[in-house]
């Protein structure tokens, strides 16, 4: 691992690094921020469509209220970067930037779109064995906050926590994840449905923890993307323990994650 630049604030510091990914065989980056003295546990972030790592490290304002914590959070690409597979950067919405944490199965992109695999093999790595930090749980925003829940689902006792700003919830019935999904995995829905925060639920996957999530009632995305109120009718009827925050006059941007980022923090420090 190399640090590309480091910044001291909060008596911690915040770094940009890179190393060589045996996962998508290509270079990948992410952001940390590790408060000085004991770390408590590790959050994962998980930015969403065109983002980089570097969105929510430097626009969400978590720092202090991490530092106060003595939690770390550490935030990777959305994506390999540097190839140049057939459709990968024609669209915001697959391909670059949009890796919506799945490994794939498609001819080109299972050798390197693996990003569920990065996250749970290569990050948890790096998590506990350079920064010794064994407790870890894990949020995100948008496509990122569906990868959280869904990465929470799919392994529960990986993670202490799990929260999630604007996530969309039920990819297999919204345009982005239809486009994303076919791209990935092909036509077959089985596959689809593996990696869907309300399919999972429904076939009795649960986290022992509260899910705890925050909505915009303003964001652009709410009823064509998003389709909130499906999590909270399938978490209902799952028994998947939850509380949704329907925000009134907040859209799908950093102004509103940073708003209630604190409250976000302080949900997983309870678990630590």
């Amino acid at each position: 691992m190399k640090i590309l630049k480091q910044h001291k604030n909060f008596d911690g510091h915040t770094c940009f690094w890179s190393h060589d990914s045996a996962e998508t065989k290509t270079e990948m980056k992410f952001s940390t921020f590790v408060p000085h003295g004991e770390i408590k546990g590790c959050i994962i972030w998980l930015s969403g469509l065109t983002c980089t790592d570097e969105n929510f490290i430097t626009k969400a304002g978590a720092q202090r209220i991490l530092a106060n914590e003595k939690l770390m959070v550490i935030c990777p690409d959305t994506s390999p970067r540097g190839l140049n597979l057939p459709g990968e950067h024609d669209s915001y919405d697959f391909g670059s930037g949009a890796g919506f944490y799945v490994d794939a199965t498609t001819p080109g992109y299972k050798d390197h779109y693996r990003m569920d695999s990065y996250v749970m093999n290569e990050l948890f790595t790096v998590i506990k064995e350079h920064f010794k930090t064994p407790n870890v749980s894990i949020m995100g925003h948008s496509m990122g906050g569906h990868g959280a829940l869904v990465l929470a689902l799919r392994n529960p006792d990986k993670f202490k926590a799990v929260s999630a700003f604007s996530p969309i919830v039920n990819p297999v019935a919204v345009p982005w994840g239809q486009k994303a999904f076919k791209g990935y995995f092909g036509e077959d829905q089985n596959l689809w449905k593996g990696h869907d925060t309300c399919e999972l639920m429904k076939a009795g996957r649960k986290h022992n923890s509260k899910i705890l999530i925050h909505q915009g009632t303003a964001d652009d995305f709410l009823e064509k993307e998003l389709k909130t109120s499906h999590f909270v009718e399938t978490a209902k009827t799952s028994g998947q323990d939850f509380e949704v925050k329907m925000c009134e006059g907040y859209d799908h941007s950093y102004y509103f994650i940073s708003t209630f980022i604190e409250e976000h923090i302080k949900h997983h420090a309870e678990y630590f």
